[in-house]
């Protein structure tokens, strides 16, 4: 069984010369895409001639891209080892590459979007521009806030020097510390930060209390610097807005995400008044744990006795026979990545924390990024990246225009097979072990709706303050965290010192207003699980929403199935679910 990722797919190494022969290559196609349209201008007059622009620029994005190739393997060999000069070194260099040709075409897509609004219509409704009208409507939603190519290729060339390597520089310099811990034998070690998780979580308080201590003075000693990256980011995002007129501060998010504002105001709005749910949770949580209260670090701490372990090969076979029962289909495209080595499983010194999946279409192999550290916790995540997996191969099969996912849907699968995971453990426990399954089910549909809703509301709070005051101390921003984290943990949670710091490691709130994409997927997954449930064929409609990619905007796509996300009963429909399960565990503990 493969636990490191096999990018011998890709290269043979980072001096193998065909490296360099693809970013020439890439260099001399777009050099010639931009020479031939950048002449002609009746692309923006007529439908007929823009089908063949497009199905041109498709062709250049699927083969070549910017580099795509090169970057791709440049930065999945930088998750895996963020301390190595040379590709540091590397990644910067075909950084600059990258950013000339981007502006060089930029053009293109730019000029597409600023086609008059009483024009739009006759190339919305072309035959030759079927497959391309999602495509050209989004594009027309966004032109609003877009600038002129050259203002565009200023922000483009500041990006990584106000945003990028600001925030690279905290995730780096905190994935490079390592951390004494005690083990649940009592023995000391030292861990690379991205383990810590493990031992906060751990049923002794002993363990715990140990790694809470060593976590906060390895987070402490990076709070001026998060402070001023923090602001930093801040104050190049305000620049950005006001440069662009944008009147509120998740409009770039929501408008790449193709969601309305209102669809996620409603979400948000639902989930908030819902807070009751996620504080109650916390209470019977501390009460279970005979304390009268919670430190912030042991929200996820076991409940229970049960030490089992499950190393990678037990958490994947359960995974696929879960996903093969679902369909076949999802068990070999699992099959295919064990086998060729696509998922990268253990921490390491260097390595990036958390985890992920990536992929740059249909052309390149989809990677996954784990820290496995062998608990229940970590057989989901490796079911919740590879259902981002899943998600990914079949949007793929839409044209290179058309594949991928919104961020509003990229949760969807995911959480969908995460909960079908969760649900075959139970099976074979006892009550007693079906009770405390439950409360981690019940604790991970908290943390992915109501924390990160409480995430979302820090975020607009957060710009705000800044926005009316130029600066924010560390000190400000703990507290802003502090109170909004307590509105969803409610008392039995202290405000304590290392609650204080969580937004310092916290990266999505780097990754301005994604969090809601979590309380959303998650919601929209429960409906399909049901529905699954319900009828095991009705997968087949699921399968569609995974091969619609980015054809349709996300409420086109739910409204197909028959979903309306814009509505408050909607959401209110899961939450309710939520609470069935916290009135049964509130009876029965």
């Amino acid at each position: 069984m493969k636990n490191n990722w096999n990018l011998k797919l890709l290269y043979k190494d980072i001096c193998d010369s065909q490296i360099e022969t693809d970013i020439e290559r890439s260099k001399k196609e777009v050099n010639n895409f931009v020479q031939k349209w950048r002449q002609d201008k009746k692309y923006l007059k007529d439908p007929k001639t823009l089908s063949i622009g497009l199905k041109e620029y498709e062709d250049l994005m699927e083969e070549h891209g910017i580099c795509t190739k090169p970057s791709y393997y440049i930065f999945l060999s930088r998750a895996i080892d963020q301390e190595n000069p040379i590709l540091k070194s590397k990644e910067n260099l075909l950084h600059t590459t990258c950013l000339e040709l981007e502006n060089s075409i930029q053009f293109f897509l730019l000029n597409i979007s600023k086609i008059p609004k009483d024009k739009q219509k006759i190339f919305l409704d072309s035959p030759y521009l079927k497959k391309y009208k999602h495509f050209l409507q989004s594009s027309f939603n966004e032109a609003k806030y877009l600038l002129s190519d050259k203002e565009e290729k200023i922000f483009n060339l500041k990006s990584k020097t106000s945003y990028v390597n600001w925030v690279n520089m905290l995730s780096e310099l905190l994935q490079k510390q390592s951390l004494e811990v005690i083990d649940e034998d009592g023995r000391k070690k030292e861990i690379p930060y991205s383990e810590v998780s493990k031992y906060l979580d751990s049923s002794k308080k002993s363990v715990r209390g140990f790694a809470a201590k060593e976590f906060y003075k390895v987070n402490n000693q990076y709070l001026e610097v998060a402070e001023y990256e923090i602001n930093s980011i801040l104050e190049n995002k305000k620049i950005s807005d006001d440069y662009r007129n944008i009147p509120r501060v998740d409009i770039p998010r929501l408008l790449s995400d193709d969601m309305d504002l209102e669809t996620v105001d409603t979400l948000r709005e639902t989930v908030t008044n819902s807070f009751d749910i996620s504080k109650r949770f916390y209470k019977l949580k501390a009460k279970l744990l005979k304390q009268d209260s919670l430190a912030y670090y042991e929200r996820n701490v076991k409940i229970g006795d049960s030490n089992e372990e499950y190393n990678f090969e037990d958490s994947l076979n359960i995974i696929k026979n879960v996903f093969n029962k679902l369909d076949k289909e999802f068990f070999d495209i699992l099959k295919t990545y064990d086998s060729q080595g696509r998922y990268d499983v253990y921490p390491k010194k260097g390595k990036e924390g958390g985890a992920f999946c990536v992929g740059v279409g249909s052309k390149y192999p989809t990677y996954i990024l784990l820290n496995h550290n062998n608990r229940l916790q970590d057989v989901l995540t490796v079911a919740h990246e590879s259902g981002h997996g899943i998600h990914t191969e079949y949007s793929n099969k839409q044209n290179p225009l058309n594949q991928g996912y919104s961020t509003a849907c990229a949760e969807v699968a995911s959480t969908f097979f995460e909960e079908f995971v969760l649900e075959n453990i139970a099976k074979n426990l006892t009550k007693k072990e079906k009770n405390l399954l439950l409360i981690k089910s019940l604790e991970e549909d908290i943390s992915t709706i109501f924390r990160q809703i409480a995430c979302y509301n820090f975020e607009l709070r957060l710009h705000k303050e800044f926005r009316e005051k130029g600066f924010l101390p560390k000190d400000e921003i703990s507290d802003i965290f502090t109170n909004e984290m307590s509105k969803y943990l409610g008392d039995s949670v202290l405000k304590d010192k290392h609650m204080k710091l969580g937004w310092i490691y916290w990266s999505h709130i780097r990754s301005f207003f994604y969090t809601y994409s979590y309380a959303s997927g998650l919601l929209i997954s429960k409906y399909l699980q049901n529905l699954v449930k319900e009828d095991a064929k009705n997968i087949e409609y699921v399968k569609d929403f995974f091969k619609a990619g980015n054809s349709k905007s996300p409420k086109e796509i739910f409204l197909d199935m028959g979903i309306d996300i814009s509505k408050k009963e909607f959401w209110r429909k899961g939450i309710l679910e939520i609470e069935k399960k916290l009135e049964y565990l509130e009876k029965e503990l």
